[in-house]
């Protein structure tokens, strides 16, 4: 278990937006009753304390933060496309130093794991690996990703990454400026083939089966979601055919 003590120098930070080109405003779309970035926000409820949402500053985010502020979780408005230094900035801003380990979410991940992100702190914490990721290249499902690295490693790729793919995708550039160690959970099978992440409008309703199976409950692990996957096929089959968007 992490202790309150391991926890206090940790930031997680989510980035969200409404300008989203293939499923727009598509993290306040209807979710169990809520919305797809407050489940995912109750999902991690245990983290709220040190969650942050990234969000941007082109005059679209208003519902993004008014929802921030009825919820009391930490946020800041940054560039849209630079995530980069909306990472940066965000980190900054709530008073990150060079050890914080900064843990980064995506907000199209309504079925994001506790556990599974509790393992990612721990080890960036206890190790000395630089970046340790948890994600599809590693046999899990899209849609559980989870990388953590310090804040100094954010601070020195935002200071020297120049092209537009490391200034959008943030932890793309950190191997071309500083010599890492990097570990990734292997999931131990083959799962990359199940889209649990939120890209297009069958992503939404493959989302929404999944949790009506489960009886719109937010409380169920990934092996009990596993399980369900591998029982009924039928609902990954609803966004099989959806070409995950390249770099």
């Amino acid at each position: 278990m992490i202790t309150t003590t391991s926890m206090e120098n940790v930031q997680i930070i989510i980035q969200a937006r409404m300008t989203s080109t293939r499923l727009p405003g598509k993290v306040l779309l209807p979710l169990c009753n809520s919305t797809v970035l407050q489940v995912m926000l109750d999902r991690l409820a245990e983290f709220k304390e040190h969650i942050i949402i990234a969000t941007t500053n082109d005059g679209s985010e208003a519902p993004i933060v008014e929802l921030c502020k009825e919820q009391k979780i930490k946020y800041y408005q940054g560039s849209t496309e630079d995530v980069l230094s909306r990472y940066y900035e965000a980190a900054a801003q709530y008073g990150a130093i060079d050890d914080t380990t900064i843990v980064r979410l995506t907000s199209d991940c309504p079925l994001i794991d506790p556990l599974l992100t509790r393992q990612v702190i721990e080890k960036h914490q206890r190790s000395q690996f630089d970046v340790v990721n948890l994600g599809p290249h590693s046999g899990y499902p899209r849609g559980l990703d989870c990388t953590a690295f310090s804040y100094q490693l954010l601070k020195k790729t935002h200071q020297l990454a120049t092209s537009k793919a490391d200034r959008e995708h943030v932890t793309l550039g950190m191997a071309k400026f500083s010599s890492i160690a990097t570990f990734s959970f292997a999931e131990g099978e083959s799962l990359e083939h199940w889209r649990l992440t939120l890209d297009e409008p069958d992503d939404y309703s493959a989302i929404k089966a999944i949790y009506a199976h489960f009886g719109n409950s937010l409380d169920f692990s990934y092996p009990e979601l596993k399980k369900q996957l591998k029982e009924k096929p039928a609902l990954t089959d609803i966004n099989k055919h959806v070409n995950q968007k390249s770099v």
